[in-house]
């Protein structure tokens, strides 16, 4: 499959069949997430696999939502602070870094025939705490992992070209 089949094939997915899914294909995905670029490739993140059903229905409690407790994986993309390349006015780019290893992660996914949804909006306290996280590691997104319902990508509403892109120079 081409890369921009692949990207069109994925999308946020929100029902997920109860099929295992492999661990293979898990260390494989992770495997890809780990060669995404970095800041100065100090690679900041930590992947926390979370397959066990008691612990996952403490996650969920992060983010209530009967969709998500159904994923039969969650994976929480981990910050390492400690580890990541800060700009010289301040700017800590380990979100950054984290986000494009979650990229990779879920187009790679997709590339397995399975579905994944980017998460952030979960009490990150409560996630934190479930996964006894020290200080210096933060919870960036948490990503349901499953085999998806529906194979087939519903269509993306996309902004116009002129609204995204502009050529030498800002043209707001």
């Amino acid at each position: 499959m081409s890369f921009f089949a692949l990207v069109k094939k994925r999308y946020s997915v929100r029902e997920f069949t109860n099929q295992k899914v492999e661990k293979e294909k898990i260390k494989k995905i992770l495997k890809t997430a780990n060669l995404a670029p970095s800041a100065v490739n100090y690679q900041p993140w930590h992947f926390i696999v979370i397959t066990e059903e008691g612990l996952k229905k403490s996650i969920a409690k992060a983010y209530p939502r009967s969709w998500f407790q159904e994923a039969p994986v969650i994976i929480a993309a981990c910050g390492d602070h400690s580890q990541s390349w800060k700009r010289r006015d301040g700017k800590d780019h380990c979100d950054v870094d984290v986000a494009i290893a979650v990229d990779h992660l879920t187009l790679a996914a997709a590339d397995q025939g399975l579905g994944t949804c980017w998460v952030c909006a979960f009490d990150a306290r409560m996630v934190e705490e479930v996964l006894k996280l020290p200080s210096h590691l933060e919870a960036v997104a948490l990503i349901p992992l499953g085999y998806p319902q529906k194979t087939e990508a519903p269509e993306k509403k996309r902004k116009d070209w002129d609204e995204i892109v502009s050529w030498n120079g800002y043209q707001g």
